[in-house]
């Protein structure tokens, strides 16, 4: 057993650790995150982490702990989060890092990316097997409209999400995409144009709606790596809450959807158990309109489609009918 990890351990739990797997989800050097699935003399399981990022703070810790607590009250399972034994989230050094240290209940459950094999179709259809779980899962988090914090999550919008972000990422996308449309051929400058002025002008007008939007505080990670399943292959809640904060319902499913269709059905289900506001409705479209036409799926189309004329038309056409489709969302919303 590592001295340096049972010293850690020491500070959260009275259990003695007689083994220590270690799992490094580090992002590059700026993005540090260490995971520890530590075994205890008495038959215990916890998970042991520690994170030296700009993201990662006792504050933020505290969030989603409580974010945490809240999934649970609507009986959907997430590990438990803990502080260390004087109740708090403490600063640790750890091979030479200053890092932020949590510890969490070892999850008894199996994420849904356990279950994937290699054809692709079955990984959609399984996906598609739980969607319905998820959005009413979401849905009534978002019905209880909590405000307990400013911290925003990842998926925010006109503000970012941590200190070394200089933009929101639907805006680092759309600024992506118009670099690469100013590098195309001069006969399509028309339409670039057509398509910027377009998009800046419904962000413009976007802006000042959106802090109005209802909004409550996710997990805002729902990818099949945090959706947890019991051994029948039941739906029992999710983990991984390190990019969880207060965000806009409309946003976070938009964001979590892909394609028109896929938003209608997170729609329709979501309404089930959450009543849309006329402003939401109102401002469906606005919102897709900000989102989804320069996603950074738009960018490594155009990047393909290379010195291709037809397929650089076909990249320009999409994005310009997802800026002016007129596309009910209202008409899935309750």
């Amino acid at each position: 057993m590592d001295a340096e990890i049972e010293k850690l351990f020491a500070l959260f739990f009275d259990d003695t650790p007689i083994a220590a797997q270690r799992i490094d989800t580090s992002r590059g050097d700026a993005d540090f995150r260490a995971t520890f699935l530590v075994e205890t003399a008495s038959g215990g399981k916890f998970v042991l982490k520690l994170a030296d990022n700009d993201f990662t703070f006792p504050g933020k810790i505290a969030v989603w702990q409580r974010t945490v607590e809240e999934y649970r009250k609507l009986g959907y399972y997430c590990p438990r989060i803990f502080c260390d034994r004087a109740g708090r989230f403490p600063w640790v050094e750890f091979e030479g890092r200053r890092c932020a240290a949590y510890a969490e209940e070892f999850a008894p459950y199996h994420p849904l990316e356990d279950r994937f094999s290699e054809d692709f179709g079955q990984n959609e259809a399984l996906y598609e097997r739980y969607r319905r779980d998820l959005w009413r899962m979401t849905a009534r988090i978002a019905a209880k409209y909590f405000d307990y914090t400013d911290y925003p999550s990842a998926y925010c919008l006109f503000e970012t999400f941590c200190p070394s972000d200089q933009t929101d990422e639907v805006l680092e996308n759309a600024l992506n995409w118009k670099a690469c449309a100013d590098a195309l051929p001069p006969a399509c400058r028309e339409q670039v144009e057509r398509i910027w002025r377009l998009w800046t002008e419904n962000r413009s007008a976007l802006e000042p709606i959106y802090p109005k939007l209802p909004g409550s505080v996710f997990q805002a990670d729902l990818n099949a790596s945090n959706i947890l399943l019991d051994e029948e292959g039941g739906f029992v809640g999710v983990y991984d809450f390190n990019l969880c904060g207060r965000e806009v319902f409309l946003n976070y499913l938009m964001r979590e959807s892909s394609g028109v269709s896929g938003i209608c059905e997170a729609l329709q289900i979501a309404s089930e158990v959450y009543r849309f506001s006329e402003l939401e409705k109102n401002t469906a479209l606005p919102l897709y309109r900000c989102l989804k036409p320069l996603w950074y799926t738009r960018v490594e189309e155009l990047k393909e489609a290379g010195s291709d004329p037809a397929a650089i038309r076909a990249c320009l056409e999409e994005a310009e009918h997802a800026l002016t489709a007129p596309i009910d969302f209202a008409a899935y919303m309750g």
